[in-house]
């Protein structure tokens, strides 16, 4: 038996998050490049058993390809720690600070990284009177891919009506305009930036269906900009305190050269789909997506 057979995975998919579907597809990819790669591997569908699951698995290492709230802001983290299981992806600072957009965005300003104005409001104060100039987004403060997302247009009269599923206080966001940029960051190395084309909004769509956008690799960019890229990318990595990969989402004015770069947010478990950023990255920088996976898991450990 190889060394690589004798060390149990299981990879953590799916759970009750709005960002169930693309946990999914993200946990089966990793799970089918991990058993390519050799390692036993069990799927592991988190629900409400998920402690007995995974007692009853018994796994050396969790794949965390759990994506939104419980499985990504420090909750699965600090199960996983409780019972003794290394995991990858960030710890349950890192995770949790990262998911609260506006403290993920306390954090970059602490740090010297460039960020626009944003408000969070009761979403009732945020329907009722512009927050903001127009244009902004309005968006929930704790969700990803793009989930319930709203541009508020130049020239709009009043603020949208808001999904009654959106939470009771949101992000009111100036909207940065120009190209959506992003980087991914593997262990202490930023991989290269990804420049995200589009027909029009950057959504939940575009970002999960194919032909939903078009990924220019590397981002055809000055070299300034390539580089802020790259430091940016790494410098909110360490600030956050995220370990193993994360990705990070940039908007570019190109109108106004690098002064128009300002970060938007750090994911910390990014989508391991078949459309996903990061694997396109990692294989764009020689690194295939069972070395992405396996790398990974040899990375995980326990780290509040």
């Amino acid at each position: 038996m190889s060394l690589l057979a004798s060390r149990k995975v299981a990879v953590l998919m799916g759970g009750p998050s709005v960002e169930r579907e693309v946990s999914l597809s993200s946990g089966r990819e990793c799970a089918r490049a991990l058993r390519s790669a050799g390692y036993s591997v069990v799927e592991i569908d988190a629900g409400h058993d998920l402690v007995e699951r995974l007692v009853d698995a018994a796994p050396d290492v969790a794949f965390n390809a759990l994506h939104g709230r419980w499985g990504e802001d420090g909750c699965v983290q600090g199960l996983l720690e409780w019972l003794q299981i290394p995991y990858t992806h960030s710890g349950v600072l890192a995770s949790a600070l990262a998911m609260d957009k506006q403290r993920t965005k306390d954090v970059y300003q602490a740090n010297g990284l460039p960020i626009v104005q944003s408000r969070i409001l009761a979403k009732d104060n945020a329907e009722a009177t512009h927050a903001l100039e127009p244009p902004y987004v309005i968006k929930p403060n704790n969700e990803g891919s793009s989930v319930g997302v709203y541009l508020v247009e130049s020239g709009a009269n009043r603020p949208p009506k808001l999904d009654p599923s959106m939470p009771a206080s949101v992000m009111v966001e100036a909207f940065a305009p120009g190209r959506e940029l992003t980087t991914a960051v593997m262990g202490d190395r930023a991989l290269t930036v990804t420049d995200i084309i589009t027909d029009g909004w950057y959504d939940y769509d575009a970002k999960y269906q194919i032909g939903g956008s078009r990924h220019v690799i590397p981002a055809d960019l000055p070299s300034d900009v390539f580089e802020a890229c790259l430091h940016f990318a790494k410098s909110a990595h360490d600030a956050l305190g995220c370990r193993g990969v994360s990705r990070t989402d940039f908007r570019w004015d190109e109108t106004k050269g690098l002064a128009g770069l300002v970060l938007l947010e750090t994911n910390t478990q990014p989508g391991m789909t078949p459309t996903s950023l990061v694997p396109e990255q990692a294989a764009y920088s020689g690194i295939s997506f069972e070395e992405l996976c396996s790398w990974m898991v040899e990375d995980a450990s326990c780290l509040r």
